[in-house]
Order: structure tokens, then sequence, then C-alpha cells
């Protein structure tokens, strides 16, 4: 998810009650909701970046050591302002255990958001690297970005004004916001199903993957695609008009088994790395003088406004 979602899920954890834990709880919620993505820096690595993000700060070593010097730094500043006299006189004591406990409550959100959308998540990197999908939500979700900031905003105005329960208006949108991820998550997944079920039925092909995409905004709709015996097609689901799978009439081959693919992958180190991320990868195939040109796109993102940064084209050299 983006990091805007990310920080209203760590304020809204402590405006729910955590943060009467200790002192700094809040900004400590915040900053570890966030801390698995300091592997963006590696964007500068461009496509081969692809290859890296989401791993090893979203795996197990990372989850639990981040914490741990998060919670350090974080009593590193507080004595910080102590030796300064720069100390909040209305602030909590901080206390290390609930601060590492906290630390590692915003940490672990992080995945656990990541993993709803169908860009993938290796939740078990350096182990395996394998990737995770939970084809839930889209990776700025109107809905999240609405009801957190309201439950937030009711929290604070309650606790400002002194009222009792002030942490129950948090409390309500973070059940609201767990019942609409799990609603979308059952709904993903039965758009998948049935989409299988429509692909064998209308094209005589059984498909070894289905992908039910969400979409900005319009959290009842999916756009499906699916793969199978080395072709890629699309359609779509609509919960509000009978949950039933509409294909699209164009079936295009993947080319993916193509000899060529692999000598891309041999012989560049950004066609190899887009190979490991792609999800549903498809190519497209040129002649030229001493080879072929190898266009790579993944279908999930071919359509979006930022397609060019999902797309590898290498100049293949024919070998003997």
């Amino acid at each position: 998810m983006d990091n805007f979602t990310h920080s209203l899920a760590g304020w809204a954890l402590g405006q729910a009650g955590l943060k009467r834990m200790t002192g700094l709880a809040v900004p400590t919620l915040i900053i570890a909701a966030n801390l698995p993505d300091i592997d963006a820096v590696l964007s500068v690595l461009g496509t081969q970046s692809l290859a890296l993000r989401r791993g090893l700060t979203h795996g197990p070593i990372a989850l639990l050591i981040l914490p741990l010097l998060l919670t350090a730094a974080m009593i590193g500043f507080e004595r910080w302002q102590v030796r300064r006299r720069k100390r909040p006189r209305s602030r909590l004591p901080v206390r290390p255990v609930p601060l590492l406990i906290l630390a590692y409550i915003g940490t672990l959100s992080h995945p656990a958001l990541d993993y709803m959308n169908n860009y993938g998540i290796r939740l078990l990197e350096p182990f395996s690297p394998r990737w995770f999908y939970g084809d839930t939500l889209f990776i700025i979700d109107a809905v999240l970005w609405t009801i957190l900031p309201l439950g937030i905003w009711a929290s604070r105005r309650r606790e400002a004004a002194g009222r009792a329960g002030w942490q129950r208006p948090a409390q309500a949108v973070l059940v609201m916001a767990l019942a609409y991820i799990g609603g979308n998550y059952a709904f993903s997944a039965q758009a998948e199903h049935d989409t299988a079920v429509a692909v064998r039925a209308q094209r005589g092909v059984a498909p070894d993957l289905v992908i039910a995409n969400a979409v900005p905004v319009r959290f009842w709709h999916r756009d499906m695609l699916w793969r199978g015996e080395q072709r890629i097609g699309r359609g779509s689901v609509n919960a509000l008009d009978g949950m039933t799978p509409v294909l699209d009439p164009g079936v295009a081959a993947t080319n993916m088994a193509s000899p060529w693919i692999a000598r891309a992958a041999e012989q560049n180190a950004d066609a190899k790395a887009f190979l490991f991320w792609a999800r549903i990868p498809y190519a497209s195939l040129t002649d030229i003088p001493g080879g072929k040109r190898v266009m790579l796109r993944d279908a999930r993102f071919d359509s979006s406004p930022i397609a060019d940064r999902f797309t590898v084209i290498v100049d293949v050299k024919d070998t003997p």
C-alpha cells in the first residue's frame, strides 16, 4: 500500500488506545508502519530494483530486527530531548518494553497491508524468494483514505475535549477497515474462482493463473486477468451486476516459451530482474539484424499510466 495508508494505520492504532502505553507511542507506530519501505532507496537501480523491492526488508529477519533498532532510536531521541530540556512536559514517560511492543505492532502492520494488493510481497525473504499476493485492494484505496482520517479526527477531538471513551472512534474505524478488507478479499477470491470456471466453459482453456485486479475507487469492480496454455485474456467482474464474469473476446499469446526469452534474461540484467518480479508476463518479438528485439511486459500494469516503468526492451543477439 502507499505510505499515507501505512501512516494512517499506525496513527489509528495509537488513537485506538495504544498510545496510553508509553510516551512517543504514536510517532513510533507511524514510523514503524513505514519502516520496511526503507528498501525504496533501491529504486535508483531502475528496473533491477523490481527484484529487490518488498523482499529482504519485508521478511522475517528484518521484521525482527527493525523494531529493535527503532526502539533504540526513539529512546535515544527521548534522552536527547531531556539533555537539552526540550522534552514536552505533557508526554507520558517513555517505557522501553511497551515501546518495543508498539514498534513490533506497527512494523507488522506493514506487510499485512502490502499483502493486500496485486504487486506482491516476499514474506519469507531471505529464506524463500516466493511472492505472495492478496489481490484485495488497489494500492491507493479511497475508502481507507476516508474512514481512517475520520476516525483519527473524531478520536483526537474527543480527547482534546476531555471526554471519556476518546479512543472509540478510532477503534470503530479499525473494525470497519478490517471488515472492508475482509469483504474485498472474499470478493476477489470468488471473482477468481468464477472467472476460472468461465474461461474453461467459454474458451476451452484450463487457466493456471487467474488474477482479480482491484481498481481505483470502484471497490465493487475487478479487472480480471487469466493465463493458460501460453495464452492470456482479460475480463471483468462487477459485484453490482450479479458477479457474472464478462470475458473480453481477445486472447493473446504470451510468447514466454520462446527461447529468445531465456536468452534475454541471460544477456540483460534488467530482463532477468523483470522476469523474477513479473507475475503474468508476456512478450512481443521483432526481427532485428543479428537477433530479436524482445519487449517484456506484465499484464497487471500494461494499461496503467505508469506502464513504461514495467516494460523492458532488450535487443537479444543470436547465439550459435
